[in-house]
């Protein structure tokens, strides 16, 4: 099942991270956060109303999640917003991934934006996440060589695009999620 995440997932959802930080390259943290500070983190997402999805087993146990928040601070950029998915390692395989970000992309085609990005940690072209946003019809359009070190080895950050709600070929819709949350900021 996927749903938004809640307040009640974040235990969960610290863990998951937590694994990734210490055990892989998808982030470029090199020390867990702390479960306040992944509460700060969900909080200040949320409040901004960026969509943020955990997929559940039966039994309601978090295998994953994914959400979408700023790419970068400036107002221009109100377009476009990054992606960060994350999966437990018992759960890796089982398609979580795809069903978590094709459920994010039509929340984020909802809210009006043009441009989702993914920013690929280690970014290799057999990468899964790589392999997962081309099959979701991301393509590439640019990598940082050599911009991350970690677990003793430089690490490349690869970077993919899905144009969506005509991307940059129209003018902005005044009542999009972007242009609103522009004027009442």
């Amino acid at each position: 099942m996927i749903r938004t995440a809640t307040p009640d997932d974040l235990a969960s959802i610290t863990e998951i991270y937590r694994d990734a930080v210490l055990n892989g390259t998808a982030s470029y943290e090199l020390e867990p956060p702390s479960l306040e500070e992944m509460q700060g983190r969900f909080e200040a997402l949320r409040a901004s109303g960026y969509p943020f999805l955990v997929a559940t087993d039966d039994d309601g146990t978090v295998l994953g999640y994914a959400y979408a928040g700023p790419f970068r601070a400036r107002p221009a950029y109100r377009f476009i917003v990054e992606d960060s998915i994350y999966i437990s390692p018992e759960a890796k395989g089982r398609g979580l991934g795809t069903a978590l970000m094709r459920e994010l992309i039509g929340e984020v085609r909802g809210l009006g934006f043009r441009q989702f990005v993914a920013v690929i940690g280690d970014g290799t072209p057999d990468s899964p996440s790589v392999r997962l946003h081309e099959k979701l019809g991301f393509r590439h359009t640019g990598k940082l060589e050599g911009s991350g070190y970690k677990h003793g080895r430089w690490l490349d950050t690869t970077f993919m695009q899905l144009e969506m709600n005509g991307g940059a070929n129209h003018l902005p819709d005044p009542d999009s999620w972007p242009e609103k949350a522009l004027k009442d900021g």
